[in-house]
């Protein structure tokens, strides 16, 4: 998972691609770059570590220009190098800079076509160079009247027939504008909005909406799936609508557990949505344990307190802070190594035992990828003092990997893969385990949102939307086991 942000400005943007970064903090925490235009050149910085880490004040204002685009990442699968920082460029045609969040399920098979057939090399394993490379080559035959906007749509179309997955993605063309595209399933997130300056009007794009309250932006609207936008140097803003644009299936985990409740993302407020999973979860309960002993609910922090809030009222509960979180360690089932996570849990919570000492306790979390958290979690909440501890997920069970973006572990190392809801309890050592339906997840997330025609929940129902090639998932099993990861850093 990533973050992306790109500004047609009247004024330095430099500063606000920054800011927007640090808002957009919660999506990658691996690395982070800008990219800016001025006069023709583009001024690029970027390196790994938190935003904070990689910019100083010298070099933000070495960063010159009215257009900029920016990017924070973590570490996708076989994507965990310093060269694989992002805006990545290439010279030609013209010169391209791009920030790509989402993952190309077809992008081995791109790379060969690109090196045999447009004769265009890549340098890294990220799929976001790849990306780039194939914007660039559909742009190519396009440049010699000068790019259009009906070159720069024509450009775009090309990139959906050739690129398979979920992608959102924002280029700076040098000389030309800005260009953000969201893929024909619209899996990957990202928003459009305008600002009145007094030079004349301002765009962003972003991929949550709370980057645009933030910074002062009017939402204009989510881009829709297989849509591309295309903002002139001059400010003028033109869209369009591709043939190839599919279904309407955003990303079900954007609302469990990567945004940030005070985003919309299609149309539909991630807070509410998180509310009613709670709602539905605490229904579950109800109907299957009407008879329960549980003295209090206590969320896992922090994506899962929207949630809890709603569950614990409904069941007539109290509801307490009991684990208190240290917020500068990163979130523990992107880490690299399962001996990092453990460590990181302890390290991450702390239990407050008068919150558990001789209760039963409901423990909420939004979701149980390892199950490593949640094991932890759960013994120390017995060292706490809970006489029982239950364990609620606002989400189904984890079973299939992700292959859109976010970087979930290899499927033998979910503890849901081929495992009962019983045995998962087990494993991880609860009293009691409640998972939600999907079927009520769903339901939940949409509302009163009746314009989407579904979700992709393929970790949850192992339905990939774009389909599969044969054996991509044993591919992606060997890139993203905790083995190979250790491997790649060693030979690194």
């Amino acid at each position: 998972m990533c973050g992306i942000v790109g500004i047609v400005g009247r004024s330095p943007v430099a500063a606000r691609l920054y800011d927007a970064m640090t808002i957009l903090q919660h999506r990658g925490q691996d690395a982070a770059g800008i990219t800016t235009l001025d006069d023709g050149r583009m001024r690029s910085a970027k390196g790994l570590g938190l935003v904070r880490d990689v910019f100083s004040e010298e070099a933000v204002t070495g960063l010159t220009g009215e257009v900029g685009i920016g990017h924070v990442r973590y570490p996708t699968a076989g994507c965990d190098q310093p060269d694989e920082a992002q805006p990545m460029y290439v010279n030609s045609p013209c010169g391209i800079a791009l920030g790509h969040n989402g993952n190309l399920i077809n992008s081995e098979r791109l790379s060969r076509e690109l090196f045999v057939e447009d004769r265009r090399h890549i340098n890294t394993e990220s799929d976001s160079e790849v990306l780039l490379n194939v914007l660039a080559h559909e742009l190519a035959g396009r440049t010699r009247d000068g790019l259009h906007p009906e070159d720069i749509f024509a450009a775009v179309d090309g990139v959906y027939q050739r690129c398979r997955g979920g992608y959102a993605a924002v280029a700076l063309i040098a000389g030309v504008g800005l260009v953000a595209f969201r893929d024909p399933n619209g899996i990957r997130p990202a928003v459009v909005g305008r600002r009145e300056a007094p030079e004349g009007p301002e765009y962003i794009v972003a991929s949550e909406s709370v980057v645009l309250d933030i910074l002062g932006f009017e939402l204009i609207s989510d881009i829709a799936p297989g849509e591309c936008v295309f903002i002139t140097l001059d400010g003028e803003l033109h869209r369009k609508v591709s043939d190839h644009a599919a279904s309407y299936t955003p990303c079900m985990f954007e609302y469990v557990y990567f945004a940030r409740p005070d985003s919309m993302i299609d149309d539909l407020s991630v807070y509410k949505a998180r509310l009613r999973m709670g709602e539905a979860l605490a229904e579950k309960i109800l109907q299957e344990w009407p008879d329960h002993d549980i003295d209090v609910v206590i969320p896992v922090p922090d994506t899962s307190r929207t949630a809890c809030l709603p569950l614990a009222h409904q069941l007539g509960v109290k509801y307490r802070e009991g684990l208190i979180k240290n917020r500068y360690i990163g979130r523990t089932f992107i880490m690299p190594g399962q001996e990092a996570r453990v460590r990181s849990v302890r390290r991450k919570l702390n239990a407050i035992s008068l919150e558990f000492r001789n209760k039963n306790v409901l423990l909420v979390d939004d979701s149980i990828v390892r199950g490593t958290t949640s094991k932890q979690i759960i013994q120390m909440a017995r060292e706490a003092g809970a006489k029982k501890v239950y364990l609620a997920s606002a989400s189904p069970p984890v079973r299939y990997p992700n292959v859109y973006g976010i970087d979930m572990p290899a499927a033998s190392e979910l503890v849901a893969s081929g495992r009962s809801e019983e045995e998962i309890c087990r494993v991880i050592g609860a009293d009691r385990l409640i998972y939600q339906d999907l079927e009520a997840l769903e339901k939940a997330v949409r509302g009163k949102n009746q314009r989407l025609t579904g979700f992709d929940s393929s970790c949850f129902s192992g339905e990939y939307v774009t389909g599969l090639d044969e054996g991509y998932l044993e591919e992606l099993e060997s890139r993203r086991s905790d083995a190979a990861r250790m491997q790649r850093r060693r030979s690194g």
